[in-house]
């Protein structure tokens, strides 16, 4: 296991729901003014189950981002740090794949986005 890994480093927020050779899938939940460790994700589907609001920061980079329920987001694989910036509860699911992401994909966006 990474040291890096969401599992690892915020077991209380992120619990493994499912886990086969190609993905791995995460239920995450935490309460207004949580934070997280740094930790990694490969390339990620996030399902937000509610609405909500975080700030994401790595490498000096920070975004805030309004996640509404249901709003399917792809999360290029990243490293950071998150907290609920928000007044309610976060729940997502987060689906990652496991296999190696395409070359040419560095500069992607911090955070979740929509394509």
């Amino acid at each position: 296991m990474d040291s890096a890994d969401p599992a690892i480093t915020d077991p209380e927020l992120y619990k493994v729901i499912f886990e086969n050779a190609r993905i791995r899938v995460l239920e995450y939940k935490d309460g207004p003014g949580s934070r997280t460790h740094p930790h990694r994700h490969p390339d990620t589907v996030m399902y937000p189950v509610t609405s909500f609001q975080r700030r994401i920061t790595a490498g000096g980079r920070q975004v805030e981002v309004d996640i509404p329920a249901g709003g399917v987001r792809w999360v290029a694989a990243q490293e950071h740090a998150g907290e609920n910036i928000g007044e309610t509860v976060t729940h997502a699911i987060f689906v990652e794949l496991k296999e190696p992401a395409p070359s040419g994909t560095s500069g992607s966006p911090l955070g979740p986005s929509a394509n």
